[in-house]
């Protein structure tokens, strides 16, 4: 198979970044659902982009992929331009979407035959190919069975294996554990970090789950079409440096008030609980208690995790976020 980036390429450093985008944008009519962002994601790396729906995180990916054309900036995805080297990049990449994209009336088998079809393999060639990644997820015995009888986790192993078919150097999985309950999405993300120790490609994963970005080597925090923060999980969490106490109260709107005058703390509303950051919560919890002067019903303490530092670059949470995005995109009803 023709490749345009070779992984003897990328071990000797040849090409610096497996992404790289610089001023990249995106606009629909009046809506700018990509603000300019810059971005390098080096190879081999676990990359992450967190955020909400509606972020602009798909749509990102959509560019990167040739899915769709850029309003401005610039992209390369293994070192080929996306919207020059359209055929270049496409050959040098897997992509696993939001959605399945398998038959469901033909056997997992066919499903990664047709894949070897479209991509142009040989497959002869490609039939060892073929028995190794579906090994790597699990479902060599099921094989020759229809997709229509997999559970959705097993949909997305298959989906995985056939982004790795034709052995890319980067892979892009959009929201792959979307709609997926809690125990299938851990072992989902087992199987990733299976195939990236293995294949050493390049993994750039959208999520909005924040335990699922705590898998990825770096991430970056997407908010309303902008990046608002990049770096490992670890390193974000401690430049908060704040625990987050949340509260419940007989009157949270004078709680709020009394925060601030006794305190000399913000407060806000998040996740219908009076929320506040504060150094050491732990400690600072008898104090509220003895002169917050509203009954307390509940307190929760915090270390500062990812939703944390969202909270602390957006002013919501990312709980929030997806509850006002699932509003504004519920449609209205129609007066009679």
């Amino acid at each position: 198979m023709e490749s345009g980036l070779s992984a003897v390429a990328v071990s000797a450093g040849t090409v610096t970044s497996a992404v790289r985008i610089r001023g990249l944008s995106k606009r629909y009519k009046q809506l700018e659902a990509v603000k300019g962002i810059d971005l390098d994601v080096s190879p081999g790396e676990t990359f992450g982009f967190l955020g909400p729906n509606g972020a602009g995180k798909s749509t990102t990916i959509n560019m990167l992929c040739t899915l769709t054309e850029p309003s401005g900036g610039t992209a390369e995805v293994a070192g080929f331009d996306v919207v020059k080297e359209r055929e270049a990049v496409r050959r040098n990449i897997g992509l696993v979407f939001q959605d399945s994209t398998l038959d469901a009336y033909l056997t997992a088998d066919e499903n990664l035959r047709f894949h070897t079809d479209l991509y142009g393999l040989d497959r002869k060639a490609t039939r060892g190919r073929l028995d190794e990644v579906l090994a790597m997820v699990g479902l060599s015995e099921r094989r020759r069975d229809l997709v229509g009888t997999f559970s959705g986790g097993m949909r997305r192993r298959l989906e995985i294996a056939r982004g790795l078919l034709h052995s890319p150097n980067v892979l892009f999985l959009d929201e792959p554990t979307i709609g997926l309950d809690p125990q299938t999405r851990a072992s989902i993300w087992t199987y990733i970090e299976e195939l990236h120790r293995r294949e050493r490609i390049t993994v750039f994963v959208t999520t909005h789950y924040m335990d699922e970005a705590e898998n990825c080597d770096r991430i970056a925090i997407m908010n309303e079409g902008r990046i608002v923060a990049l770096d490992t999980p670890d390193a974000l969490k401690a430049a908060i440096g704040k625990d987050r106490v949340q509260i419940t109260t007989e009157n949270d709107e004078l709680a709020i008030a009394n925060l601030k005058a006794n305190f000399d703390l913000d407060a806000a509303m998040h996740e219908d609980q009076v929320t506040i950051s504060v150094a050491e919560g732990a400690q600072f919890v008898p104090l509220l208690f003895e002169k917050l002067g509203v009954h307390i019903r509940s307190v929760t303490v915090q270390r500062p995790s990812l939703d944390d530092v969202f909270l602390s670059y957006t002013g919501t949470t990312l709980r929030d976020a997806e509850s006002m995005t699932a509003f504004t995109r519920r449609p209205m009803r129609r007066r009679r």
